[in-house]
């Protein structure tokens, strides 16, 4: 019997050790079988995409699958193949990803928990640019908010969405936590409140009963609120965890958004379509004749091909005629049988049609 605990965790320790150590010698024959993929893709003349999101989706859940009734967390596996992913992908060729900055927002939260770490980071300063970085080819693909529980749509996201050739290819869903920050914590001379103006919304009741005095001053981001928080005593800004670790941030209150499971989904935009993985979700935009029954005729192809839908929003075509875009996701790839079949249904009918992209669902 062990005399010490040192003793007794000794051999577990060195067991630990080895079992590392084997995990890194197959990391690394995975990085080297992931630059054999690209030569063989330079052969071949394929060097623009170094993404293949229906791919990296399907390598994820495979391994979930097997590791079910395993004592490794499914969720964790998911993380940590990400990061396997996003490594050797960079070996490959390094992804530029644009975002909505600077640094320590939630945009760039979800833009490295859907591509991993290893990527170059392009904050941007509106979600216009995010768009325009990815057009113009300073970023390989974006990384924006498209609807939030609390709030809704993301109307500018929607718009832009309606407007660009870039393509969805996927997608994050991040639990929302709103923190009020200030530069030390003394609040005797503060008399603004800084945040997105997504962010003021989502903790109106919240700043109505503990801060209704305080002037509220919309931001290009929370974390630019933060940033400039951080250098005005005068400023309260809204932002996360991560903004106050950045920029060095005093945290008043934690969790001061009005809904305890707010959360915001993110679409991953990009030039890439991707392909079929298993389990897809489609996004398409429509807008309807001006007639009697126009979007009740628009969605029975769904419900003639047994195709399920999983959002459906209107958003007014700016027109002045009373005439509304339809925002619609439903399960299924555009290539699947049912899924084509309703969408060719769909498509002779509608005054606009617009396929944002099929891609893996989260």
């Amino acid at each position: 019997m062990a005399k010490t605990l040192q003793e007794a965790l000794l051999p577990l320790r060195q067991r630990i050790d080895a079992v590392d150590e084997q995990l890194l010698t197959l990391l690394n024959e995975r990085a080297q079988l992931a630059v054999s993929v690209g030569e063989v893709k330079q052969t071949f003349g394929e060097t623009e995409t170094i993404l293949k999101p229906e791919r990296e989706a399907q390598i994820i859940r495979r391994l979930q699958e097997a590791n079910k009734s395993k004592l490794f967390p499914s969720d964790a596996v998911g993380a940590v193949w990400t990061e396997i992913i996003s490594a050797c992908r960079g070996l490959e060729r390094g992804l530029v990803v644009a975002y909505l900055g600077p640094e320590g927002s939630f945009s760039e939260q979800a833009a490295l928990e859907y591509y991993g770490h290893a990527i170059q980071k392009l904050p941007c300063v509106s979600f216009d640019e995010v768009f325009r970085a990815v057009e113009t080819g300073r970023a390989n693909v974006g990384m924006v908010p498209v609807e939030n529980s609390t709030e809704g749509a993301v109307n500018r996201t929607q718009d832009l969405l309606l407007s660009s050739m870039l393509k969805v290819h996927g997608e994050r869903t991040l639990p929302i936590r709103h923190c009020l920050l200030h530069k030390t914590g003394d609040l005797s001379k503060v008399n603004r409140l800084l945040g997105h103006p997504q962010a003021l919304a989502q903790c109106h009741q919240w700043l109505m009963v503990n801060y209704p005095h305080l002037e509220r001053v919309p931001a290009a981001s929370n974390s630019e609120a933060a940033k400039i928080a951080a250098e005005d005593e005068s400023c309260l800004a809204i932002a996360g965890m991560q903004a106050a670790r950045i920029y060095g941030l005093t945290v008043v209150t934690e969790g001061i958004q009005d809904d305890a499971n707010n959360k915001t989904r993110f679409l991953a935009i990009g030039k890439i379509e991707a392909l079929p993985s298993g389990k897809d979700q489609t996004s398409l935009i429509f807008a309807v004749p001006n007639r009697a029954g126009a979007v009740y005729d628009m969605i029975s192809p769904f419900a003639k091909h047994g195709v399920s839908m999983t959002r459906f929003e209107s958003r007014p075509a700016r027109t002045g005629q009373w005439e509304y875009y339809f925002y619609v996701d439903v399960l299924g790839h555009q290539n699947d049988e049912s899924v084509s079949l309703a969408l060719n249904e769909l498509k002779e009918q509608s005054a606009f049609f617009k396929i944002l992209g099929s891609y893996p669902m989260q």
